[in-house]
């Protein structure tokens, strides 16, 4: 069976599913929606129609799972509940702060269409909880911590960009060397968030914009900023496109713990990422989690789920037999 996909937006990370379907021989990219004139909307898989939004009802029985594109900060908690009524659907909701409101205006949502939703896929939140799930289950007297970058956050530059006078925006985000040089040497310290990450913003202003005014925005946005020692610079149009258009990212995931009867073994477990592009390698997770929902579906389950929930099993397109041979 084909798996239908249906994409909806086409920014940086629907690209990234874009291209994962593409190298996914059981699913197939059937429609991109979009809220722009999709005449102005130009897609790298041939054939495939670019739709109004507007249209999006009419293809409830043309797809079998949605991937939503997206945002935290504004989209996502008010598409992700909308288009669960209409389909199973993935999305990378990242504010970790919101995720169980989240969880629970989709989960409804999701149970009262008899559709799967799986919120925040992508590599954390996402891979990195479940490494941190894995980690706690092995060393249950430990403590874990979890250390993001240096890269470009596509959650933190998009709530920049929606500040009004904002024209464009990156923001990085950096360990602090010292808290990773402290957890490696198996120490357990005590770290509070503004320890273990500094935040970088780049800035282009609209035109007339007063610059003390989003400067101030963005330092006290809660759940993104205010918790950070963060830095903004504000540069020209230009000095954005050529020393900030990449969007790497990466960070490590530690668990430090002990075992042993009388906790006489010291114990250190670290998983990390380092990508060159982090809505390549997010859209190549929406799309694994996308084929689960659709399994998940056809079984017959309904609600919201995150990776937490499900089976690694049901990510790839391989047989019980083959996942044996090949990876226990």
């Amino acid at each position: 069976m084909t798996i239908r996909v249906g994409i909806l937006g086409y920014g940086n990370l629907s690209r990234g599913a874009e291209s994962a379907i593409a190298h996914s021989d059981d699913m197939e990219l059937v429609a991109v929606f979009t809220r722009r004139d999709p005449a102005s909307v130009q897609i790298r898989t041939p054939n495939v129609p670019v739709v109004n939004v507007s249209e999006v009802e009419s293809w409830k029985d043309k797809i079998d799972v949605m991937i939503l594109g997206g945002g935290s900060a504004t989209d996502l908690p008010e598409q992700t509940p909308v288009y669960a009524k209409l389909f199973n659907v993935i999305d990378s909701f990242d504010t970790h702060a919101r995720i169980p409101e989240h969880y629970s205006n989709v989960d409804a949502a999701a149970k009262a269409a008899g559709k799967i939703s799986i919120i925040s896929c992508g590599w954390d939140p996402g891979l990195f909880s479940l490494a941190r799930l894995y980690a706690t289950a092995a060393l249950p007297n430990g403590k874990d911590y979890t250390f993001w970058g240096k890269g470009v956050s596509q959650g933190h530059s998009d709530a920049v960009r929606r500040i009004p006078g904002v024209k464009d925006a990156r923001q990085y985000t950096i360990p602090v060397d010292s808290a990773l040089d402290a957890v490696r040497s198996g120490s357990s310290p005590e770290l509070t968030t503004r320890q273990k990450h500094t935040r970088e913003c780049f800035v282009v202003l609209e035109e007339g914009a007063d610059a003390s005014s989003v400067e101030q925005a963005i330092k006290t946005m809660p759940n993104y900023f205010s918790d950070y020692d963060t830095t903004v610079h504000f540069i020209s149009e230009e000095e954005l496109k050529k020393n900030h258009s990449g969007l790497p990212h990466g960070g490590f995931v530690f668990r430090s713990g002990t075992t042993g009867l009388d906790n006489e073994f010291n114990n250190i477990i670290e998983f990390s990422l380092k990508l060159d592009s982090n809505p390549a390698f997010t859209g190549s997770v929406l799309t694994a989690y996308a084929r689960a929902a659709v399994r998940l579906n056809k079984e017959g389950q309904t609600g919201a789920r995150t990776v937490l929930d499900i089976a690694p099993a049901y990510l790839v397109d391989l047989s019980g037999e083959e996942l044996r041979k090949h990876f226990v």
